[in-house]
C-alpha cells in the first residue's frame, strides 16, 4: 500500500507503512483529540517536519489511518457477504468481529468507534469521516440483505433496513464490550444470543 505521495526528493529514512501502524495504536487507544503530535511522533519513530512532509498535518494523518484500518483490518466484514444467505452473512459477520475486537497484540474493540467517533465542533470533519465509514458498513449488509428478499432467501415481511442496522448495532455492541474486559469467549457467546433474532433462511 502506498501511503502518500507528499515526500519528494530524498528517500524516507523510516517505513511509512510501519510509522502509520503506530500511529493508528495511538490514536486507537488515545482518540483523535487526546493523541497529541508529541505522542505520534515518538510512537512513529519520526520527527514532526518527517511526519508533516510524509503524512500532511493531524487530520491528514488520521485519513491515513482510518483508510489504512478500513481497507486493511475490516476485511472480514466484505468477506461475510460473500455468505450464501442472510443468516449466514449476519453469523460470519459477527462471530468475525468478536474475533476481531479482541486480536491479541491489538487495542482491544474498534479502531472507529474509539479514535472519532465524538469530537468536538472544530473536528467535526473527523467525526463525520468516521460516520460515513459506519454507514458504508451498514449499506453494504443492506444492500447484501435486500437482495436475499429478491432471492427468496429473506421473505417480503423481513425488513433489510433494521436487519442491517441490528447486525452493526450488535457488532458495534461487541467492540464496546471488548474495550471494558470482554473476552473473546464471551462475546463469541452474545453472537450466538444475538443470531437467535435472525431470520433463518426460507425452507
Amino acid at each position: 500500500m502506498e501511503t502518500s505521495k507528499r515526500h519528494v526528493g530524498r528517500p524516507r529514512a523510516f517505513d511509512a507503512d510501519v510509522a502509520l501502524d503506530r500511529a493508528i495504536e495511538v490514536f486507537w487507544n488515545q482518540g483523535y483529540e487526546g493523541a497529541s503530535l508529541t505522542d505520534l511522533t515518538a510512537a512513529m519513530g519520526i520527527t514532526r517536519t518527517s511526519m508533516y512532509a510524509a503524512f500532511g498535518n493531524k487530520a491528514d494523518l488520521y485519513a491515513l489511518a482510518l483508510d489504512r484500518y478500513l481497507h486493511r483490518d475490516l476485511t472480514y466484514a466484505y468477506d461475510a457477504l460473500a455468505a450464501p444467505t442472510a443468516h449466514a452473512v449476519a453469523s460470519r459477520y459477527l462471530h468475525a468481529c468478536a474475533d476481531a475486537v479482541t486480536t491479541p497484540g491489538r487495542p482491544p474493540g474498534c479502531f472507529t468507534v474509539q479514535s472519532g467517533l465524538v469530537s468536538a465542533p472544530e473536528n467535526s470533519d473527523i467525526s463525520a469521516a468516521v460516520a460515513r465509514a459506519r454507514r458504508a458498513g451498514e449499506e453494504a449488509l443492506l444492500t447484501r440483505f435486500r437482495r436475499a428478499v429478491t432471492d427468496g432467501d429473506l421473505s417480503a415481511s423481513d425488513n433489510p433496513d433494521d436487519l442491517a442496522r441490528y447486525v452493526m448495532t450488535v457488532g458495534e455492541g461487541l467492540a464496546v464490550h471488548a474495550v471494558a474486559g470482554a473476552s473473546r469467549a464471551d462475546l463469541q457467546r452474545v453472537v450466538d444470543v444475538a443470531m437467535k433474532a435472525v431470520p433463518l433462511p426460507r425452507a
